[in-house]
Order: C-alpha cells, then sequence, then structure tokens
C-alpha cells in the first residue's frame, strides 16, 4: 500500500542577506553550507544543509544581484513583508518556516485545484537545473488555515526530477530530533496539519506569545542544537538567570558580612 503521508522536506532559515545567514548556520553548526543557487521567479538565492533522512536546510535571501522583472510577485515566505524584514535586521537570521514534500502519484497542482481553501496557488520554482512545484500564497505570506500560519503550517513541494536536491549534498552527521511549532490558535494548525497528513512530521503546542517554530537537532559530537524559543521557554530562562543572579548575590553579601576571625595568641 503507498504511503500518501507528507514527508520533511526541507527547513528554512531566513537571513537579511545569504552571507550572513551562511555565518549563522555554520556558527550554530560547525560546519558550512552549499552554494544553491538563485530562485528567478522570487528574486531570491540560497545555500543548502544536508540532514539526515532525505531532508536539508536551507539559508534563504533576497537576491540583490537578481534583474527586474515586469510585474514582479511578491517574494516568498515573507521576505518582502517589512515585519519579517525588520526581525531578520533587529535579531538576525532565524528558522522561520519549513516545508513538507507531496511525492508522486499524488499531484500536488491537482490536489491544489481540488481544494483551493486549503492548499495555495502552486508556484513553478526552478534552480541549478531543478524544478519543482510550491505553493505560494498569491501575496508572499505563509500559508495560513483560519487566520493560523505564520510559518508554523507547512508550505508544499513536489519534485519534477527524482533525485532529491539532499542526495547530492555532503553528509554532515546531522539529524532533526524533533520540530515544534507553538501557535496561540494551535487547534486550527493541528486541524490543518491533520487533513494534509502531515499531523506526525510536528508537535503543536499552544503559545500566548507570538507564533515560532522550535527545532532540536542531533550533531555528530553527541551534543543537541535548538533554534527557536517560544515565549514560555524565553520567560522561563529570564526567570532562571534572575533566580542565579540572586543567589549569587546572596552569596556575596553572606561573604561580606562573615566577621573577621581575631588572631591567635601565639
Amino acid at each position: 500500500m503507498t504511503d500518501h503521508r507528507l514527508k520533511l522536506d526541507h527547513l528554512v532559515i531566513a537571513a537579511r542577506t545569504l552571507d550572513e545567514g551562511a555565518q549563522f548556520v555554520a556558527a550554530k553548526f560547525g560546519v558550512e553550507t552549499v552554494a544553491g543557487g538563485a530562485h528567478p521567479l522570487m528574486r531570491t538565492h540560497n545555500r543548502l544543509l544536508n540532514l539526515w533522512g532525505g531532508a536539508y536546510l536551507e539559508v534563504i535571501a533576497i537576491d540583490p544581484s537578481a534583474g527586474g522583472v515586469e510585474s514582479p510577485r511578491p517574494r516568498l515566505f515573507a521576505l518582502d513583508d517589512p515585519a519579517m524584514q525588520r526581525r531578520l535586521a533587529d535579531d538576525g537570521p532565524q528558522l522561520v518556516h519549513w516545508v513538507a514534500r507531496v511525492d508522486r502519484p499524488k499531484s500536488l497542482v491537482r490536489w491544489r485545484e481540488q481544494y483551493p481553501a486549503r492548499i495555495a496557488p502552486v508556484a513553478a520554482m526552478s534552480r541549478a537545473g531543478n524544478t519543482w512545484g510550491l505553493t505560494v500564497p498569491d501575496d508572499g505570506a505563509f500559508p495560513a488555515w483560519q487566520g493560523a500560519g505564520d510559518g508554523v503550517l507547512p508550505s508544499l513541494i513536489q519534485w519534477d526530477t527524482p533525485r532529491h536536491p539532499s542526495d547530492a549534498l555532503p553528509e554532515t552527521g546531522i539529524a532533526l530530533r524533533t520540530l515544534t511549532g507553538f501557535h496561540p490558535t494551535a487547534d486550527a494548525v493541528s486541524e490543518q496539519l491533520a487533513w494534509l497528513g502531515a499531523e506526525h512530521l510536528m508537535r503543536v503546542e499552544r503559545t500566548a506569545g507570538a507564533p515560532v517554530l522550535v527545532a532540536q537537532f542531533d550533531l555528530p559530537d553527541g551534543s543537541t542544537l535548538t533554534l527557536g524559543e517560544s515565549a514560555e521557554e524565553a520567560m522561563a530562562r529570564e526567570e532562571d538567570a534572575r533566580q542565579a543572579s540572586k543567589r549569587r548575590r546572596g552569596k556575596k553579601t553572606d561573604t561580606q558580612d562573615e566577621p573577621e576571625t581575631p588572631p591567635q595568641p601565639d
């Protein structure tokens, strides 16, 4: 029986410039990314890092050398959104999105035609000899369902070639351990993931803060690395830091208050 559940294709790190994104990944993972190429339709370019299990990490940024096109469409992954541009300028490169793969014989284009309310339009994409279809809303925003999206719900991709791009990337020994999406309307996110057949790819948690993706990776040296942080995790970390600082100040005060020991007679 054919398994029509979606598969993880890649994670997306957005950056103000491609160099900034590449330096961020190298500093975090200790591995250099590989040049990907330019996306003429979107006027973006990327670099890639292999992940174990047939997936990869994409670093993407606006391509300043892209030629002008008539009536250019908004770039994908909200890269033209002023709010996203402020995020990247203020906080640097960050994990913003993920992409799930639709394998044949299921047709992504036909699936979208059948359920246009559920699935965004499919853009015909190309890069360095590869071609694929990718769901991108007409306004370039992240896909959404019932108002929930914000990068937590995946874009969908279908490759036109049988060989996946990760097969051509150098092995890194890096594996994605967990992917968690935090969203104020977690029920809508979970419902759409289940409808897509992608609920097994990401855990969903409710948050009182901003939507965010949190990915945990296993590194070759046995350590783990986490990208992203929920509002609740940030508050807990800050509280731990305050308590630790308070304890340090208390110990310092206790030491200063200790009476001096009088010298003993010979």
